[in-house]
Parts: structure tokens; C-alpha cells; sequence
């Protein structure tokens, strides 16, 4: 689907959603990539495109597909947990590391967060390093910015004049 952070590619596991990757995605990111279902028709496809393109437009904060992970224990814990972040807000790898109970610390859910194949919906973009910079994003930090920008102006208009 075209999007204001380019082009995204849409991927469905039976009915359930399996992946949002970007234009220029790693190949082999979202696991079972080669056996996707590619149809436009499909119906978990058409509902992912039109609620994506509703928080494109400020019309939506959250999303209600079924989502279909496939990733380690971990990565699956870790992209839950992603799944909790609201709206307009962020949190930090170390944070995110505390809410999972890892001992393992930021690098390990940096590691799993870079792996997240549902982009934006489980939503890797409202993580963020320690002193509040924009690190490690698989759609790039510009669209990272995009997103987060877009999710505050929504949040707090007021702060943007909007």
C-alpha cells in the first residue's frame, strides 16, 4: 500500500495479519515471508490497508486487527509489550526491558524490537534510547520521526498549533 512513509507491504497468515514491512525492508524479516498471500482481495489485507490508512490521517490510535507473530519466546514477549505503548507515547529500551522482566537489558530488546515484522501497528516506533534520541528503526529514523510526530501533534494539538 502507498503511505506517507512510502510504500508498505502487507502480509496475512490464514486470517490474521503477519506483516507490515517497509519499501526497502531486510529481506527475510518477517518469518514465512515466501509463503505469503499476496492477493489484493484478501480480506485481512484490505481491513489492515484501510485502518493503517485511518492513522495515516489522524482518524486512528488503535488498531484492531488480528496479528499473527512468528519469532522466539522472547521476540513474541517483547512485541506484545510493544502492543501496550499508547498513543503518543514513548518508552525507552531499558524500559521495555523492566516491563518483560529481561535481565538481559536494552540491547537484548533493541535485538527483538529490530525484528518486529508488524511495523507501526505493534508500534517499534515509540521505542526509543535512553537520553531520548531516535535509534534503530528498520523504516529509517525520518519515518521513526514521521511517526512519532504525527502520534504527538494527534495527542496534543495545542503544542503544534494545530
Amino acid at each position: 500500500m502507498s503511505s506517507p512513509v512510502g510504500m508498505l507491504r502487507l502480509i496475512a497468515h490464514n486470517d490474521d495479519l503477519a506483516a507490515v514491512l517497509w519499501e526497502h525492508d531486510t529481506p527475510g524479516r518477517a518469518q514465512g515471508d515466501d509463503a505469503a498471500i499476496l492477493q489484493e482481495d484478501h480480506p485481512v489485507l484490505g481491513e489492515a490497508e484501510r485502518q493503517l490508512s485511518e492513522y495515516f490521517r489522524g482518524e486512528r490510535e488503535q488498531f484492531t486487527l488480528k496479528l499473527s507473530f512468528a519469532g522466539t519466546p522472547f521476540q513474541q514477549q517483547v512485541w506484545q509489550a510493544l502492543l501496550t505503548i499508547p498513543f503518543g507515547e514513548t518508552r525507552t529500551y531499558g524500559e521495555m526491558a523492566r516491563q518483560v522482566g529481561s535481565q538481559c537489558g536494552g540491547r537484548a530488546i533493541g535485538g527483538a524490537v529490530n525484528k518486529n515484522p508488524i511495523s507501526i501497528i505493534a508500534p517499534c516506533h515509540r521505542v526509543i534510547g535512553a537520553t531520548g534520541k531516535l535509534v534503530g528503526f528498520a523504516g529509517g529514523l525520518e519515518n521513526k520521526a514521521y511517526l512519532l510526530k504525527l502520534e504527538h501533534e494527534k495527542r496534543n494539538p495545542s503544542l503544534w498549533g494545530v
